[in-house]
């Protein structure tokens, strides 16, 4: 039974079928073509492969690969450049809570809100004993 289900599958694929284009006032044909629908699947796949080749031909031999986020290419000079960007960032971040930190102290002890520390509590570094 299946192999005359897939023969008429592929009668179809290879049955001839005509297409013509019209003038639609005069109804004059101005161009016609013979089609079957294997051509027709194998001109659109083509078409598709051709597109994906071209688009990522354009984009790995170009420079357009340099605007795609997150592909990460850029020069050396580029990358060392982020890097010390992001490190000033992070220090001037770090630089930024320490100096709000030290406000907020400030202002708690000018309004008397110092928190005594229990000297008993902290702990000392521990010290090596030192051979001669």
């Amino acid at each position: 039974m299946e192999n005359t289900e897939t023969s008429n599958q592929l009668k179809k694929l290879r049955s001839n079928y005509r297409l013509v284009i019209k003038n639609e006032d005069s109804f004059e044909e101005i161009i016609q073509f013979k089609l079957t629908r294997l051509s027709v699947y194998v001109a659109i796949s083509s078409l598709f492969v051709l597109l994906v080749v071209l688009t990522s031909s354009l984009i790995i031999f170009t420079p357009l690969k340099y605007y795609l986020p997150g592909v990460g290419y850029g020069n050396a000079k580029q990358m060392k450049a982020y890097r010390n960007l992001k490190t000033r960032a992070d220090s001037i971040e770090t630089a930024l809570l320490q100096e709000h930190r030290y406000y907020e102290d400030i202002g708690k002890a000018l309004k008397g809100q110092v928190v005594k520390l229990d000297t008993n509590q902290l702990k000392l570094p521990k010290l090596e004993n030192i051979d001669d």
